[in-house]
């Protein structure tokens, strides 16, 4: 079975690379530390710990135990907002270490998600912001549920925090989210394009009158999940909170044009029931995939952990396309 999973794997990262250049290894050994050490171009400035990584002012003079958890507060606008940091295996406090935001669902609390992703697994440092507010108003900015607070502000002073206090390679801060917390991280892509290097969409919930596309914004790399018998947010569009959903392959559109893409994709077939989508001849800095799962539920595709209500397909783990995804697309 396991073969079996890493030979498609090697499949999708094969693809990977006919459109939007090198990924990490098809197996997941190299992870995001590895890439930032063979190379790659730094994003901002700051102190250089390995080749093509760029750090902050925290390297050299952060303690913090490898493989640690533990609750981060930041003020934003007088009040104080929190997020758990999961702190990977081998962070030595002095190594540039990539950083990957994850947004939770509406209603899904932290820990859930940082159980059925695994992103822990990987060895990057995981920051799991927690929503402002109360049920039902404890969504992120973007829906009509969210909770009026600034969440793009939220983001800044997180990364602010982390910089200053942890070892962080500045160009490879990522963002994944999934249903609301997809819906965000399409958002961020509009709004901190400059400081997120990528972005990873599964289940998004798409809001276009709260959430509004944004051709004008530079390109960035994008990559999505969606099945195609989602409960919650329908694949093709609908309507959820008395307002109205965007389809998936609208969104899509708006992306490929976002980032002057090919107006088409080319399809490739991985397994039985997941086609993946990608869209070639991308401007800038602009990548752009799609994963279709036939059948597939409003969940984290390849969790062995209940994500969500609906079939969760096996064959792709998202985790590993994303971290791959993410370690071919570092901010330059």
């Amino acid at each position: 079975m396991r073969a079996r999973s890493l030979l498609l794997v090697l499949v999708v990262s094969l693809a990977l690379s006919g459109c939007a250049g090198p990924v990490a290894s098809a197996d997941g050994a190299g992870g995001l530390v590895t890439a930032a050490r063979d190379g790659g171009s730094a994003g901002a400035s700051g102190t250089a710990g390995t080749s093509g990584a760029t750090g902050t002012s925290g390297c050299g003079a952060d303690a913090t135990p490898a493989g640690s958890s533990s609750t981060r507060s930041v003020s934003v606008a007088g009040g104080t907002r929190t997020a758990q940091l999961h702190v990977p295996n081998g962070y030595d406090g002095s190594t540039p270490t990539p950083v990957i935001l994850a947004f939770v669902g509406h209603g899904m609390s932290t820990q859930k998600l940082e159980g059925f992703s695994g992103l822990d697994d990987g060895d990057a440092l995981v920051l799991y912001p927690q929503p402002a507010g109360s049920d039902p108003q404890n969504g992120w900015e973007g829906a009509p549920y969210a909770s009026g607070q600034d969440d793009v502000a939220f983001v800044g002073a997180l990364l602010d925090d982390l910089e200053a206090h942890l070892c962080v390679d500045t160009a490879r801060v990522f963002a994944a989210g999934i249903s609301n917390g997809g819906g965000f991280v399409s958002l961020l892509s509009c709004r901190l394009p400059a400081r997120i290097a990528a972005f990873a969409v599964v289940s998004g919930a798409i809001y276009p009158a709260d959430d509004p596309a944004c051709p004008t914004v530079p390109a960035v790399p994008v990559v999505e999940f969606h099945g195609t018998a989602d409960p919650v947010i329908p694949y093709d569009g609908g309507t959820s909170h008395a307002a109205a959903l965007e389809p998936v392959t609208q969104w899509l559109d708006e992306q490929a044009q976002r980032s002057g893409c090919a107006s088409s994709p080319t399809r490739t077939a991985i397994g039985s029931d997941v086609t993946q989508q990608q869209w070639c001849g991308c401007q800038g800095r602009g990548a752009l995939m799609h994963y279709r799962i036939e059948g597939g539920g409003h969940t984290w595709p390849g969790a062995t952990a209940t994500s969500g209500p609906g079939a969760t397909t096996q064959t792709i783990s998202a985790t590993r396309i994303i971290e791959d995804f993410f370690a071919a697309h570092p901010l330059s």
